[in-house]
């Protein structure tokens, strides 16, 4: 069985559409409203209501489940980009 090699360019995305992306920090009182800040700076509509919070087992880290609507991939890139560089963030998926 051979597989076929997708062109980058490709997506299985169809934009617009709205797309998960799971955020985890060290938990800090300002981690929620934050990553707000960051995820509206890529997409205008996004709101608290679109935003997940979730604190680990021993409270050590708070995990966000934020849904965007992605308009293209390089607004995703973007947005990963710019999450996974930041101080508060210890993981993007």
């Amino acid at each position: 069985m051979t597989g076929v090699a997708m062109d980058p360019k490709e997506s299985l995305i169809e934009y617009p559409s709205e797309f998960p992306i799971k955020v985890m920090g060290p938990t800090h009182d300002d981690f929620a409203s934050t990553i707000h800040d960051v995820v509206l700076a890529h997409d205008p509509s996004f709101h608290k209501g679109k935003m997940e919070v979730r604190p680990s087992g021993k409270g050590n880290y708070t995990g966000l489940t934020v849904v965007v609507v992605a308009t293209s991939r390089e607004m995703l890139d973007k947005l990963y980009t710019e999450l996974s560089s930041h101080p508060m963030v210890k993981i993007v998926l």
